[in-house]
């Protein structure tokens, strides 16, 4: 759990989204037209790098049962007299039955399609109209007389790697962490070794010694594992951050040493292996989908945002967020690396009582 399970993990979590940005999802196509418009409109959808005409629908039943299977993501509708109502100079109806079950794939696909029937429709414009002996550069103005210049200010190529596998993979490590902590102190009060590794009657600064001699292998070995990570999916993917990538190190490596200190208090002060494991899973587990990530923090209720706000990963992701993807200033991000910083020793010391106290009470040990 501290070597190759947390490798092994990173890299999965890289795997998944390694592709960087969703390609070719699969879509049907109903054509109850069959003329040359409905054709190239479906080639027009063929072409586009996000969507992939998987199948040519005969009937509304197959396209039902290929959605409910989930065969396909959606599936576009051409109904007859397409082309004779574009031909007619009226406005023709096109339908998108999609699964917004599916929130990434139907807003990917809604965009496409968005995209491919826009451009068709102004192509078909602009030719009617050029017909009617109206210039080509009248005809441009007459079809978008206000235009929206869209400026993205960061992830302007909606890179999922960048963006989910940067996120995840410090909240897996995150897991891990407390876990180490809670299990590397709650195992010596389960196996009944506290004396063998506190003394009988351990001073203070023999019990600090001994905690942080404990925890600081698990610190380094998983700190190794999360560089790897950082520096793969930057430099090793030619990725070049906005920000400073040493600020991101230093704030992870803060992360994993407070996770680390909080599964060691919650063993040393409850005494037991199992409830130290149950406090990790709820602490941590949850952590990424109330980061701000995945849905607005400030569309939460207020006791689910202040739940939030009390993780750490919540902070600590924000601070990732503003130095990998916007460049913010450092000023802005120390506040939450000296807190980091803080609060591990904190914890680290508040430790220190209950195990002093837990090597008086031998009766104690055991505890699952």
């Amino acid at each position: 759990m501290l070597s190759w399970v947390p490798l092994a993990g990173v890299a999965l979590l890289w795997w998944l989204f390694s592709a960087g940005l969703p390609t070719q999802l699969p879509i049907g196509v109903l054509d109850q037209d069959h003329s040359a418009m409905s054709r190239q409109l479906v080639r027009f959808l063929d072409a586009t790098p996000g969507l992939r005409v998987a199948r040519q629908l005969p009937d509304p039943h197959a396209a039902a049962g290929a959605l409910t299977r989930g065969e396909l993501h959606a599936v576009v509708l051409i109904p007859s007299g397409f082309s004779r109502e574009l031909k007619l100079g009226r406005a023709a109806q096109l339908t998108l039955l999609h699964n917004a079950q599916l929130g990434t794939h139907s807003g990917l696909i809604q965009r496409d399609v968005r995209t491919v029937v826009g451009t068709l429709s102004a192509g078909v414009e602009m030719a009617a109209r050029q017909k009617r002996g109206e210039p080509a550069r009248g005809v441009r103005v007459a079809m978008e007389p206000i235009k929206v210049d869209m400026v993205t200010l960061f992830n302007p190529s909606l890179n999922y790697e960048q963006f989910l596998a940067a996120a995840l993979i410090p909240a897996l490590l995150h897991i891990l962490a407390m876990t180490a902590g809670a299990w590397a102190v709650g195992r010596e009060l389960r196996d009944g070794t506290v004396w063998s590794w506190l003394g009988v009657a351990p001073s203070p600064a023999a019990t600090a010694g001994a905690l942080l001699g404990k925890l600081a292998p698990a610190w380094l070995l998983l700190l190794g594992v999360a560089s790897a990570g950082l520096l793969w999916l930057t430099g090793g993917r030619g990725w070049h951050p906005a920000g400073h990538l040493s600020w991101v190190w230093l704030a992870l490596a803060a992360l994993l040493a407070l996770s680390i200190g909080l599964g060691a208090l919650v063993a040393s002060a409850t005494a037991s292996l199992r409830t130290a494991l149950s406090a990790t899973g709820l602490i941590t587990a949850p952590a990424f989908a109330f980061s701000g990530v995945g849905f607005p923090l400030q569309s939460m209720p207020a006791g689910a945002r202040a739940w939030a706000e009390a993780l750490p990963y919540t902070h600590y992701i924000r601070l990732q967020m503003e130095q990998l993807q916007m460049g913010a200033p450092v000023s802005l991000s120390a506040p939450t690396l000296a807190v980091f910083g803080l609060a591990t020793a904190a914890l680290l010391a508040a430790c220190v009582w209950p195990l002093m106290g837990a090597s008086r009470y031998p009766h104690r040990w055991g505890g699952r």
